[in-house]
């Protein structure tokens, strides 16, 4: 049928471009081998100052020395790939100089393109920055980790999904700029405030009531604190499905929020350039 043959066409062309995002990251080994070095360092800091606060405190957010190296050693595997503060290909340049009007007479789906070469990009981080880093942490302090398939194979559900949430978030400031003339400022202010309510420096788990309230009502927990719960076997069950739902729903969410912002800047664009 024709729309089997459409839908298998439109398949392969977003196959092609999650692809063609693997091989244009694959291009910067040096900087991601940098990375990884990176994320080693800051990982050995990070887990010196919770560990620490673990022993001190005898009870942080119900936290032992095991699962605490998890949680940190698994937000740094999975730090590259999320990419809070990252540029999107060249699409915030396009927005910033009205080249993205060429991007509406394209066949393919602006929002949707633009994820499926985020998501080869983030792949590709996971070999040579993600994996080794999580090694690094198991073979120096050693994590506590599931002893069974189960909570991987969801966990890796629950990345994938994160990917995409951070991808939709950041692709909704870089579409701010069809109204402002500069959004370093607004790039900035969500990086401080993504990666803190997201779990990146402690875990949301011991955030007091009234911070963890503000935090579960924006998707910065989907994109990193979910994942590491689900891969570390922090939360398993219903427990771990509602996590899971709970980022489909911003998928949903976020990227319908992104879609709005495309329709309005596009008519403003139109609108401005006659």
């Amino acid at each position: 049928m024709p729309w089997e043959k459409q839908c298998r066409s439109a398949v392969a062309v977003y196959a092609c471009l999650v692809g063609a995002g693997f091989r244009k990251q694959s291009r910067y080994k040096l900087a991601m081998f940098a990375g990884l070095f990176t994320n080693c360092v800051f990982g050995f800091v990070r887990a010196a100052v919770l560990l620490a606060a673990v022993d001190a405190t005898g009870d942080f957010g119900g936290y032992d020395q095991g699962s605490i190296s998890a949680y940190v050693w698994l937000s740094q595997g999975l730090l590259g790939a999320m990419q809070f503060l990252g540029p999107i290909g060249q699409l915030d340049d396009r927005v910033k100089n009205g080249d993205i009007a060429l991007d509406f007479l394209r066949p393919v789906d602006l929002q949707l393109g633009y994820l499926a070469d985020d998501l080869g990009r983030a792949a590709c981080t996971f070999l040579p920055r993600g994996v080794p880093s999580v090694l690094v942490g198991t073979l120096t302090v050693g994590l506590a980790m599931p002893g069974t398939v189960g909570p991987y194979l969801l966990g890796a559900m629950s990345v994938l999904l994160a990917v995409a949430i951070s991808f939709l978030c950041r692709y909704g400031v870089v579409l701010i700029g069809f109204w402002v003339v500069e959004t370093r400022g607004i790039r900035q202010l969500y990086y401080v405030a993504g990666t803190f309510l997201a779990g990146l420096f402690v875990p949301v788990h011991v955030f007091p009531s009234w911070l963890r309230t503000i935090a579960d009502a924006t998707p910065f927990p989907s994109i990193l604190q979910s994942p590491v719960d689900l891969l570390s076997g922090r939360i398993t069950g219903v427990d771990a499905y509602s996590a899971v739902g709970v980022q489909v729903l911003w998928v949903l969410a976020v990227g319908l929020a992104g879609r709005l912002l495309l329709v309005a800047g596009r008519r403003r664009l139109e609108v401005q350039g006659g």
